[in-house]
């Protein structure tokens, strides 16, 4: 069954999700927040709507009837398809979360999920530049493993609270590009107000040593009165 609820579209999503309950409300909440929402209940239908669709983004469960969820992504993947992918499934295990991120999803979500949070992924997703299937970002001598989430620079691992990863991530994946604190509480934190809070300071600045090493030349600076930038110092 394919059923398609259309609105001001500020995206097109593609919901492929068996769960009728979930379903509804995973669609109403996006609807609500003025996307273009088509939902597939089956495996192979998901697969079938998200090639011939025009979507932004897909939400793909793994656990289907007709072809799971892992086999959806790989296979899309593997065409040459680059549209974002949300997972979400009830499988929460590290071993489930690192295969659904190998075969080619860009976030992951374990059921039951908040609706706020969900929609704050979409949107970071969303806002995301169209990227290469990468599973190792490089920035100069810095390096950012994303499969087994470690960073090194040169010879030299940095250990990385899961903030201090996702925060690194978010630079590397834009180097040279200035990046503003707004930006960072929003598509990071998921905190669309903060007023008066140096949280933002506070992690660019443990990053900042960790990445940069008691020798290191400095690689996240300050751009005073606008954010921070990402640069290789070579």
């Amino acid at each position: 069954m394919l059923e398609k609820m259309t609105s001001s579209a500020r995206g097109r999503i593609l919901v492929i999700e068996d769960d009728q309950e979930i379903a509804d409300d995973l669609v109403n909440d996006l609807i609500d927040r003025a996307y273009d929402v088509t939902h597939v209940a089956t495996g192979l239908r998901g697969a079938e709507e998200a090639r011939r669709g025009n979507y932004d983004l897909l939400i793909v469960d793994l656990l289907l009837p007709e072809c799971d969820g892992f086999t959806i992504i790989q296979g899309l993947r593997g065409d040459g398809f680059r549209v974002p992918v949300l997972v979400v499934s009830a499988l929460g295990a590290v071993n489930d979360r690192i295969r659904g991120l190998k075969v080619g999803g860009d976030d992951y979500v374990t059921k039951p999920f908040a609706l706020p949070e969900v929609a704050a992924r979409v949107e970071a997703l969303l806002r995301r530049p169209l990227e290469t299937r990468e599973t190792i970002l490089r920035v100069g001598p810095l390096e950012l493993d994303l499969i087994e989430r470690v960073a090194r620079r040169g010879g030299r691992s940095i250990e990385l609270s899961g903030s201090e990863f996702k925060l690194l991530e978010y630079f590397m994946r834009r180097p040279d590009r200035v990046v503003t604190r707004e930006m960072l509480l929003e598509d990071v934190w998921h905190y669309r107000f903060l007023p008066q809070t140096n949280l933002v300071d506070v992690h660019i600045g443990r990053l900042r040593r960790k990445i940069d090493g008691p020798d290191g030349e400095p690689m996240l600076p300050n751009i005073r009165g606008v954010g921070f930038i990402l640069r290789d110092p070579t």
